[in-house]
């Protein structure tokens, strides 16, 4: 099977400013997260997928392919589907840019979760998570079979009987090409509009989303104080010797 790694990078963010190119161990954050990715032995193809000109020439000096997107995306769901007509996979990893800390065996899991369960358009992991009052924690409700039913950034399943576990959407998913391609041609949805979160426009327009636990450490870099555990975090870090010698600034 042929697997393309897509990174949705857009550099104007509205927690930390510019914040692909903050720096952690004197390398750019999208940069960690580009090299991570190619760490990973079943992804034959990393493309980054911006709107930025900034981070397109920092990419290509450190020999990744970049395509220039639009502007106008909501989200990077939106941005890699815009490109999926000019790309052939046999599944689509969409990867968060923020994704500084990620550990690449956690993409192979994804992958050989998802090449076990074909009956799945969209594969979505998930890891425990105590956070349940946070809102910038997405969290997913799923059945025993692992079909997701339902994300919310709310307290969910809601303990009303007894205490429960809550579980985390990690931000690397697996898409079948053809659940990208339709994603992109949809509008968005009433429950995406409300909770803030595009892949409620799948669910809400049937397309089968699994899920399954990865055990990890690792986090999506959406704030300051994450920013902070990043740096600290690196310092311990197994797969940064494996590539921080490569780096061009």
């Amino acid at each position: 099977m042929k697997i393309v790694a897509l990174l949705p990078a857009r550099l104007e963010s509205t927690r930390i400013k510019k914040k692909l190119l903050k720096k952690i161990k004197n390398i750019p954050l999208i940069l960690h997260t580009a090299n991570r990715v190619k760490l990973c032995p079943l992804v034959n193809r990393v493309i980054i997928c911006t709107d930025s000109q900034e981070i397109k020439k920092l990419l290509n000096k450190n020999n990744f392919e970049v395509f220039m997107t639009k502007k106008r995306f909501k989200n990077g769901t939106e941005r890699i589907a815009s490109i999926i007509n000019k790309i052939k996979a046999d599944l689509i990893i969409d990867v968060h840019a923020d994704e500084g800390i990620l550990n690449p065996n956690n993409l192979a899991k994804l992958i050989n979760f998802h090449k076990r369960n074909k009956h799945f358009d969209i594969i979505v992991p998930h890891k425990k998570s105590f956070k349940s009052r946070d809102e910038n924690v997405v969290k997913l409700v799923f059945s025993s079979d692992n079909k997701v039913l339902y994300f919310t950034r709310s307290k969910a399943p809601y303990p009303y009987k007894k205490q429960t576990n809550f579980f985390h959407h990690l931000d690397i998913i697996s898409f079948k090409p053809k659940a990208l391609k339709s994603f992109g041609k949809l509008k968005p949805s009433n429950l995406e509009n409300v909770e803030g979160i595009e892949l409620l426009r799948a669910l809400e327009n049937n397309l089968k989303i699994g899920t399954f636990e990865i055990s990890t450490k690792t986090f999506s870099i959406n704030t300051p104080s994450d920013l902070a555990s990043a740096k600290k975090i690196i310092n311990k870090d197994n797969f940064l010797k494996k590539y921080i010698d490569k780096i061009k600034i």
